[in-house]
Parts: C-alpha cells; structure tokens; sequence
C-alpha cells in the first residue's frame, strides 16, 4: 500500500532564499532513499512562504525509516534558524491508483 504525505510548512518569506539549499540537500537524500517514489516541495504561489509538501512512499516501512534517517534530524535540526513553522502534515493510505 502506497502512503503519501501531504501539507504544508511555513517558512518567513524573507528567509527562503537562505533555506533554499536545505531543501534541496533534503529533496536530494529523500529522493535517493529506498522506498521513495514521489519527494517534492513548493511554494504556493499565491502566499509567499507557505510550502507545500508532497511525499509518496513504497510502504509505512519505508516512511518509518525515513523519519529515522540522519538527513531528517540534520533538516529538522535546521528549522529554527529558518524560521519554519506551522508545520500540517497528513498520511493517507492509497490502496489503488489510476491515470487520470
């Protein structure tokens, strides 16, 4: 069963410029995990610092050992000098998918 992520984080639009390669050294180690499907982050354009999340995963064991991977806690580690906050996270469980 796939698990995705989907959310959103903020980060003060003043310091995104700066937070920049932290995402991008994240989206690099994420991407090169096993299990990883789908890794992504972007900014909504309409609201200046509100990113949004997008993850799809093999399995929950693949998730599981992603939030114990030594690239999370250098990332989570990161944040507060950034400024990121109201971090919304949600898991959904994806038994089948399709073209659309």
């Amino acid at each position: 069963m796939t698990v995705v992520i989907a959310g959103t984080v903020r980060v003060p639009p003043e310091n995104l410029a700066r937070f920049k390669s932290h995402m991008l050294a994240m989206l690099a180690a994420s991407r090169a995990e096993d299990g990883c499907r789908v890794y992504s982050y972007a900014e909504d354009v309409a609201e200046p610092g509100l990113i949004r999340v997008f993850e799809a995963w093999r399995d929950e064991a693949a998730l599981q050992a992603h939030m114990r991977s030594a690239h999370m806690a250098t990332w989570r580690a990161a944040w507060p000098q950034f400024g990121v906050a109201d971090r919304r996270l949600t898991l959904h469980e994806v038994s089948a998918e399709r073209q659309l």
